[in-house]
């Protein structure tokens, strides 16, 4: 019995320190489905929790028609997301915050981030953030990587059972309907994919999109998502993995677009499709873990998110994949590979990776959902 629950039930701890271990997730023996745990939850929430109010340093990116908005600081241009260095990092770890307050209601911080959120999303707040897209210039700011994250931050309140995340949510509707009015204009005008490991990636952006369109019944985004996607990737073959990573990836192109078309064609149009995406050998490639140089390197540090995201894709890929499927097993067992390797850097000290990892963490823990 004891063997069989040993078997069962994967503990995987992540070394922090010679004296110190902290177990932040379990794992069912064939690396299905993992749990967060509440020691895990505790370290992970707090690492946005140190620079979601803290403006600077801080990465702009604003085209400035003026003196008069060239002298704006971060917290009057976005008054809601100007922390943890930029604004998709805020409204990435935001949408963290609000995932590990709804799966752990006792969650030991959950008074300070309620406090914290209480602060930052606010209609006031939220309507200066919304009228900065409605500007000519501005209407591809974030585009889609930012769209994409204040998309899943709004899917994870809207089923949040709680009077907090209602206010929350009611406040950020503004911001999300703008955004979904942008991103149909920009649909049919995109010609080709952003096919980059990094911010623009065209696949990463739509999958929480389409994700989002789904959850809310909004059949026309999910439509119009649906055919982009189609136009854009149904005809792929042989993707060049042998040209992955790149030295400041933190997505594998190739993945995040299998793992879109699993979402977007049925089951046995996907089978082909994979096949003819990747072959085996690619996906031997991509098992292999990227080597991470310098940690406090800002780009370079980029590759841990690589890992997590890489471990979501590869989950999300098995899981529509039959149990005899050979590339199942190594998918689930590079993904579970890829998420122990990267978590125990999350918490490296070094500002570049700890303003927004965690987010890609929770993500990749909870496989992608």
């Amino acid at each position: 019995m004891k063997k069989c629950l040993f078997i069962a039930i994967i503990f995987i701890t992540v070394q922090l320190s010679a004296q110190q271990k902290i177990q932040f997730f379990t794992s069912n023996a064939d690396s299905t489905q993992f749990t967060l745990t509440s020691e895990g939850a505790s370290h992970l929430a707090s690492l946005p929790m140190k620079c979601i109010l803290q403006q600077y340093p801080n990465k702009i990116n604003h085209t400035a028609v003026a003196d008069s908005d060239q002298m704006l600081t971060p917290i009057q241009q976005h008054p809601s997301f100007y922390g943890c260095f930029d604004w998709h990092s805020s409204v990435h770890g935001h949408w963290m915050l609000v995932r590990l307050l709804k799966q752990f209601p006792n969650l030991k911080e959950q008074a300070t981030i309620r406090s914290v959120l209480n602060t930052t999303l606010t209609q006031k707040n939220i309507q200066i953030e919304t009228n900065y897209f409605k500007s000519s210039l501005n209407r591809s700011f974030e585009r889609t990587y930012g769209w994409a994250w204040i998309l899943k931050l709004q899917q994870e309140l809207l089923d949040y059972n709680d009077p907090d995340a209602q206010q929350w949510s009611k406040a950020l509707q503004p911001l999300c309907d703008t955004i979904i009015k942008i991103w149909n204009v920009y649909l049919p005008k995109q010609t080709y994919a952003n096919r980059s490991g990094m911010h623009g990636n065209t696949a990463f952006g739509l999958t929480f999109a389409l994700d989002y369109a789904r959850a809310t019944k909004n059949i026309k985004f999910e439509n119009a998502i649906i055919a982009a996607a189609k136009q854009l990737f149904l005809k792929d073959k042989n993707a060049p993995t042998i040209w992955e990573p790149d030295g400041a990836d933190f997505f594998s192109p190739s993945l995040m677009e299998a793992d879109l078309m699993r979402k977007i064609l049925n089951n046995n149009v996907y089978q082909q499709w994979l096949t003819g995406w990747l072959s085996n050998k690619s996906l031997e490639h991509l098992t292999t873990l990227p080597h991470v140089s310098d940690r406090t390197d800002l780009q370079i540090v980029h590759l841990d998110g690589l890992c997590f995201s890489r471990s979501w894709s590869m989950s999300g890929i098995a899981s529509v994949l039959s149990k005899t499927d050979p590339r199942r097993k190594l998918l689930l067992a590079a993904s579970t590979k890829h998420l122990n390797q990267s978590l125990n850097t999350v918490a490296s000290g070094n500002y570049g990776g700890e303003h927004w990892l965690a987010s890609f963490a929770v993500y990749a823990i909870s496989g992608g959902k």
